[in-house]
């Protein structure tokens, strides 16, 4: 029978850096874990038998987009989105608070909630705290997010204050509406801007409440990476050991090993999955361009080690052909191949982390992508 705990185990600590596993009734997240995101439902150009054949744990939906196509309570009648998109394993869900700062039309922010209207025709909706949390449980997540407020960056510290504070008062509305549910969790989120004692303020406040994962919001929106890096050195000593943490909408190969190194656990981004759709490649060779004419009659494969096929089978000559052609295939391709080098990655962290030689793997990894990739002979 599988268990209804959730409970994160550290099996492994090298530095800051941390491997273990998150317990769910729907099976075990390996972490360090990149969650693909699913935004509606789907991961875009991905069968979910294949997005599991990767490596990956658990995928990401999304309150903004799943609430207003198909709708939660039509999701709930179909099943539940676990049901729906045929993937019985974790799903998290994000409360859609960040796709409310960028993708929202007419947007009224109250101590209540936000109003405002779709970016797809225009109807109105409110999203409160206990309306959020309705919505992922309509949709069945194991995980789901408190609402909170995301700024965009840079904005003033009076600003990000105030932002900070309603979020820590969304975040008890939300944990209050999500209530005891044996089996799932909701993580709260830290947020603060980019000053520091804002960002302490609000892990401290977070981690009174006594939740049961604890993710860093508000990055990876277009600050440099020095300042996303700060923030998390300088809140993780202020977040409980013994809970996974969660860096939200990161990102680059780059940012995911340097944040691995500072002790984060979990991640999601579009990235990987819409470089594919525009035919840029991610590999142990750093970022590939196949669209770049220097393809076209290169017989090479991607990536002749890669654990998933595609990156060995198929001709860069073949995957440029597809790209300027803008065939449906080559989409699906690149997409496959990014989020296998994705899960690899991941994979090496883990191993890197529990033989205590991470800096070690991290330091080959970078300099595989400054090498770069080198055109045919």
């Amino acid at each position: 029978m599988p268990s209804d705990r959730f409970e994160f185990t550290v099996t492994a600590r090298d530095g800051k850096a941390r491997t273990g596993f998150v317990a769910t009734t729907r099976g075990d997240i390996r972490t360090p874990a990149f969650m693909p995101v699913g935004t509606a439902g789907t991961v875009k150009a991905m069968h979910p038998e294949e997005v599991r054949a990767l490596g990956a744990d658990i995928v990401l939906g999304n309150v903004y987009h799943l609430m207003l196509r198909p709708g939660a309570e039509r999701v709930a009648r179909l099943g539940g989105l676990h049901h729906m998109m045929n993937w019985p394993h974790p799903i998290l869900t994000d409360s859609g608070g960040f796709q409310v700062m960028s993708l929202a039309k007419l947007r009224k922010l109250t101590e209540k909630g936000v109003t405002f209207s779709s970016h797809i025709d225009g109807s109105k909706h409110e999203l409160t705290p206990e309306r959020s949390i309705e919505i992922q449980g309509l949709l069945g997540s194991d995980i789901q997010m408190q609402l909170d407020e995301c700024v965009k960056l840079p904005c003033s510290d009076s600003e990000a204050e105030r932002a900070m504070e309603l979020s820590l008062r969304w975040a008890e509305r939300s944990a209050a509406a999500f209530g005891d549910q044996p089996g799932k969790a909701m993580f709260g989120i830290v947020q603060g801007g980019a000053v520091e004692a804002l960002r302490i303020r609000s892990a401290e406040a977070l981690a009174d409440m006594n939740l049961k994962g604890y993710s860093i919001g508000g990055l990876a929106v277009g600050e440099p990476q020095d300042i996303m890096l700060r923030m998390i050195e300088t809140v993780e000593p202020f977040l409980p050991q013994e809970k996974p943490r969660y860096l939200m909408g990161v990102g680059t190969p780059d940012d995911i090993v340097e944040s691995v190194r500072r002790g984060v656990d979990m991640f999601d981004c579009v990235m990987p999955t819409r470089a594919g759709r525009h035919g840029l490649a991610y590999s142990r060779y750093g970022k590939i361009n196949l669209r770049n004419a220097r393809h076209a009659d290169d017989h090479r494969p991607l990536d002749e080690t890669s654990n998933w096929a595609p990156a060995r089978i198929y001709s860069r000559a073949y995957l440029h052909h597809l790209v300027k052609a803008e065939e449906i295939l080559g989409m699906m391709l690149i997409t496959g191949i990014n989020l296998a080098y994705y899960q690899e990655l991941m994979s090496g962290l883990r191993q890197a982390i529990s033989l205590g030689q991470l800096d070690d793997f991290i330091a080959e990894t970078k300099q595989g992508w400054e090498r770069g990739d080198l055109p045919a002979l």
